[in-house]
């Protein structure tokens, strides 16, 4: 099991870290454009490897997209982050000329492999992938929802004085400050649903306070954050080596699902070797429709953006 990541930068390498450390990874070769970057990387990741016990090799390049050849997963991190008061929206220009270079420069070496895209504009970034590529949809994968409904589940145990493995929940929509669609009527505490719990105000706040969560990281980071981005893209990476079959909220191309067509966001789906195995389709109250429909047009606005 090969894995590449395409950026070492903080996402990057915290993503390459946790790959390792779980340990069902061959290799994981991490690659960047800055001279030496990647290799000071892998270097200092792999001598942790005897203190974290792992055995993956993790290989440092820069720019050479040869030693990429038959990778299974390859993940995109590359790009611009954002910096304090900026949208994941502006962030497009840069970072759509990127994607795309990247993307083919990995095609070009790993004809087969499955495609997690997590520079943003996220939905957009997993859009002009689709659009560009000729990699077949359920190979293309943007990691939002995964970091989103993590940042839920903190929430949702902060506000239940909870410990966090007892809450579940999910973020659907859009991975932006917006579009984000943290599903409480269907969030749990160890199978009751959390709004036995919370009242009404309590949940929205909740939710109000993952959608920001990102914004808040970043005006007190300075930057965009890394452990979270980071462990929820080697969970998508696990499942799709290890077929696991796990769900997550994933950004996928829908044609008819969820009432929508022709755009990349955020919808659970059942993820194993074959990358998107199935798209779930899972009931919302007529609210959370209304705000799914809301979040695509915020994300069909950005995707207008591209020059395809």
């Amino acid at each position: 099991m090969k894995v590449t990541v395409v950026g070492a930068g903080a996402v990057g390498a915290s993503c390459a870290e946790y790959i390792a450390i779980k340990n069902f990874a061959s290799e994981v070769v991490l690659l960047d454009i800055k001279e030496g970057y990647a290799e000071g990387k892998a270097m200092d990741l792999m001598q942790t490897a005897s203190l974290n016990g792992f055995d993956t090799k993790i290989t440092g390049v820069t720019n050479d997209y040869s030693q990429t050849a038959n990778s299974d997963i390859a993940v995109i991190t590359s790009g611009i982050p954002r910096k304090p008061g900026m949208t994941r929206e502006e962030l497009i220009g840069i970072n759509a000329g990127i994607v795309k270079s990247v993307s083919a420069s990995l095609i070009e070496h790993s004809p087969n492999v499955t495609m997690i895209v997590v520079s943003n504009p996220m939905d957009t970034m997993t859009y002009l992938v689709h659009k560009t590529t000729n990699l077949p949809k359920n190979k293309i994968i943007g990691m939002g929802g995964a970091l989103d409904s993590a940042r839920f589940k903190y929430r949702l145990a902060e506000a239940l004085e909870a410990p966090i493995s007892d809450v579940d929940g999910m973020v659907i929509g859009g991975h932006s400050d917006v579009g984000m669609v943290p599903l409480t009527s269907h969030a749990t505490r160890n199978s009751i649903r959390v709004s036995e719990f919370l009242s009404e105000d309590r949940l929205q706040q909740v939710a109000e306070d993952t959608k920001v969560g990102g914004a808040i990281l970043t005006k007190l980071l300075g930057t965009s954050a890394w452990y979270a981005p980071g462990a929820a893209v080697s969970g998508l990476v696990q499942a799709i080596a290890c077929d696991q079959k796990k769900i997550f909220p994933c950004s996928t191309l829908l044609e008819g699902e969820y009432d929508l067509n022709d755009i990349c966001i955020g919808v659970p789906v059942i993820l194993g070797k074959d990358g998107i195995e199935k798209i779930v389709d899972i009931p919302l109250s007529d609210a959370e429709k209304a705000k799914m429909q809301e979040s695509a047009e915020g994300v069909s606005k950005t995707n207008g953006l591209l020059e395809l």
